[in-house]
């Protein structure tokens, strides 16, 4: 891809503006930050107490902060030579020359900025908790590609992932809504949502364990290798599908057992290559998918 998009009647036409920022957002995985979010709003209003404001606010917030990270981690990978044109996975704006990188981190800490005006708002509902919690995703969120040492490049991605994806996203949903934040039940559906959402990073992580680890990274795929993160993946599923039957189990959990053999199938099947660009999106319709039979069971 270029700075031109082909045209059904086979001219080049620019590619527009705002297709170049969606893009660089990343939209396929964004329902990562927001299923957490309804996911402990579902739990607060099965509980019979639940507020619209909370909810709405914290998926702006979080929404917020997973499109920064995004487009900083575009740029920053930009700079360090990771993105490369030989790179498997889906396109890098300030790599390809569609967005400056300068404007990338512009917007991105446009991005963090909108994040702490809505925190300001669950701040002022939820008090001293959100604000901590608000403050370690905004340094996470920066420290994912930048720093000494980028969290990207270690093998601790994933476990964040689960911890502040699943049970911190969910659990700290519950709080704003008046809840029981260390509720086993909580507790157990923040990792129902985090284990999917760790099944994402290592389906990149392993699709791009090549070019990582030509750029410097120690990634846990590259640690373990193409059929240990194979594995990995395969498992962070499961774990996912295990505890969401443990919750509720009933006939609608049928259809995340059969989208999780497809995915774990598929991911045996595919070789490491740009094939794996599909499973992306799948995995995350994979976790609403979970989530919604968790609800409905």
């Amino acid at each position: 891809m270029s700075e031109i998009d082909e045209a059904s009647d086979g001219e080049a036409r620019p590619m527009p503006a705002l297709r170049r920022w969606v893009l660089g957002a990343r939209p396929k995985t964004l329902s990562l930050s927001q299923v957490p979010v309804l996911a402990g709003t579902w739990l607060a209003a099965e509980a019979g107490d639940w507020r619209l404001d909370a909810t709405v606010v914290a998926m702006i917030a979080t929404g917020c902060i997973q499109i920064g990270t995004n487009l900083w981690n575009d740029a920053a990978d930009a700079a360090r030579g990771v993105d490369m044109p030989d790179r498997l996975g889906p396109p890098r704006v300030t790599a390809l020359g569609l967005l400056d990188g300068a404007a990338v981190r512009r917007a991105a800490l446009g991005a963090f900025g909108v994040a702490m005006l809505a925190g300001g708002y669950l701040a002022w509902l939820g008090g001293w908790p959100i604000v901590l919690i608000g403050l370690v995703a905004l340094v996470l969120g920066y420290a994912y590609s930048s720093g000494p040492w980028p969290l990207s490049g270690l093998p601790v991605g994933e476990l964040l992932v689960i911890a502040f994806f699943g049970v911190v996203a969910v659990s700290g949903t519950v709080w704003l809504h008046g809840g029981d934040p260390l509720a086993g039940q909580v507790l157990a559906l923040g990792l129902v949502v985090g284990f999917p959402a760790a099944a994402v990073l290592m389906l990149n992580n392993h699709r791009d364990r090549v070019q990582d680890a030509r750029a410097g990274r120690r990634t846990l795929a590259i640690l373990a290798g193409p059929t240990a993160s194979r594995a990995l993946y395969v498992g962070a599923l499961g774990a996912g599908l295990a505890l969401g039957i443990g919750l509720a189990p009933s006939q609608w959990m049928f259809a995340p057992v059969l989208f999780a053999a497809w995915l774990s199938l598929d991911i045996w099947r595919l070789p490491i290559s740009a094939e794996l660009n599909r499973l992306i999106a799948r995995t995350g319709l994979f976790q609403i998918v979970l989530v919604l039979a968790v609800a409905l069971g």
